[in-house]
Order: C-alpha cells, then sequence, then structure tokens
C-alpha cells in the first residue's frame, strides 16, 4: 500500500521488504523496458527504474514521490532522476513515453477534483500516443476486509531486527476506505501509527475519468496473470493511451 507511514525515515527503509518484487512488477517493467522516456509516479524506494537501469536501459528514467525519505533511498542509484513532488504538480509537458503508477497508487486519490488533476497531469506529461500503466484494487473483491490484524505481518528490517505490520479498517463508507496501520518493533519504545485512506474505483467510474482526461484504454487485465477482468478479480489493470482530440 502506499501510505503515509513512509515519510517516516525507519518505516521507508521497511518498504520494500512489505513490498517484495512481484508479478506487477514484472508487468510494469517489461512496458518500462519498451519505452525510451519513463517517468514513475509514487516510485517509493526506485526499484522498478533501478532495476530497469540495471537490465540495460539506456533511455530517460524519472521517479516522482511526495515523501523524501523515500527518495533519499531510491538515490543510492544515481543515473535515475529522482524528483520529490506530487502528480498534480509535476513540471513535464510532453516529455515521456510512458507513465506508471504502481503499488495501486491511483487510490490515494480520494476525490473527483484530485483524480481529474491527476489524470490531466498524465495526460499534460505524455507525449502524442503515450502510454498510461496503472492498477487499482478491484472494490467488488472488497479486499479491505482482509485487512484485519489476524492477517498482519511480521518483516526484518535492515538493521535485523523484526517488525510487526497489521492494518485495521476504521471506516469502510462508498468508495473510501480509511484504515489504521499499526508497526511495532521490539526495540522501540511505543508502535507507530499510520491512519490512511484509499479510494476504490469500479471500471466504469474509472472509465469515464480516462476518457474526459483524454486517455484512452487500450488494453485491460484482471490479474497479473493476463487474465481478462471479472467481478471478482483482484485488480483492474488498466494501459491508456493519450489521444489528441
Amino acid at each position: 500500500m502506499i501510505d503515509e507511514a513512509y515519510a517516516d525515515e525507519t518505516l521507508a527503509a521497511l518498504y520494500d521488504a512489505l513490498n517484495p518484487w512481484g508479478p506487477g512488477d514484472d508487468f510494469h517493467l517489461r512496458l518500462v523496458r519498451d519505452a525510451g522516456a519513463v517517468l514513475d509516479v509514487g516510485c517509493g524506494t526506485g526499484a522498478l527504474l533501478r532495476r530497469a537501469r540495471e537490465l540495460g536501459h539506456t533511455g530517460r528514467l524519472c521517479g516522482l514521490d511526495p515523501a523524501a525519505a523515500m527518495l533519499d533511498r531510491a538515490r543510492v542509484r544515481t543515473d535515475v532522476e529522482w524528483v520529490l513532488g506530487d502528480l498534480a504538480g509535476a513540471p513535464w509537458w510532453g516529455e515521456f513515453d510512458l507513465v506508471v503508477m504502481t503499488g495501486h497508487a491511483l487510490q490515494v486519490l480520494l476525490t473527483d477534483d484530485q483524480v481529474r488533476a491527476g489524470l490531466a497531469a498524465v495526460r499534460r506529461i505524455l507525449v502524442p500516443g503515450g502510454r498510461f500503466a496503472f492498477e487499482t484494487r478491484n472494490p467488488a473483491a472488497r479486499p479491505w476486509e482482509r485487512w484485519t490484524p489476524v492477517h498482519g505481518v511480521r518483516v526484518t528490517g535492515p538493521d535485523g531486527a523484526p517488525v510487526d505490520v497489521a492494518h485495521r479498517v476504521d471506516r469502510a463508507d462508498g468508495p473510501v476506505v480509511a484504515f489504521t496501520t499499526t508497526f511495532t518493533g521490539p526495540a522501540w519504545p511505543a508502535p507507530r501509527i499510520s491512519r490512511s485512506s484509499l479510494r476504490f474505483l469500479d471500471a466504469p467510474t474509472l472509465d469515464g475519468f480516462l476518457a474526459e482526461a483524454g486517455l484512452v484504454v487500450r488494453d485491460r487485465h484482471g490479474d497479473w496473470d493476463g487474465s481478462p477482468p471479472t467481478a471478482t478479480s483482484p485488480e483492474i489493470i488498466t494501459v491508456a493511451e493519450r489521444v489528441d482530440r
């Protein structure tokens, strides 16, 4: 999950352990390797772009994230641009062949105005015919019902100490789900607490926002195996294209 907690340097150090490389990263990596200039919005610790560079990508790679602590970790690789900021305020115009938002980052846009501003920025950033790849969780699958302490996980931090991480849903009214994440480490005087919210958009609503922004869906999957979307698919995986009216 994209979480405000990762502005904390200690918790930013846990991000990769909590979000290990998986099939979603493989999906986006294939797109990145085929594109000349790529912007990763909500890049976090920069794992996707760092991997692309390691595998020989020679074009422009740029990561954008609002959390300085995450970018501090990304900057171990100096041959990628790392920019502190948010999507709506991004400074680029027609510069990227591909924009990606991994880790369900689009879901942090909670209001219609925020979604519109974010998608308008994506279109502005892309070259004509450029692509926008992202995923959101399928609200019909109701994934937040599994965000309970009993489904908590234990990860090992960079210092070798274990940290227990648990989620608790505080409110699930309409499309916005508010939840609390508790991080507990044996050497910490008290748990670290983060309160966050995510918006769940169904495919028709999502596609309406995309069309309004001048982005047309070119590819859609319901899971990382490439299967078509169904009512119970866990994901709404979308590749859209900038079109010029």
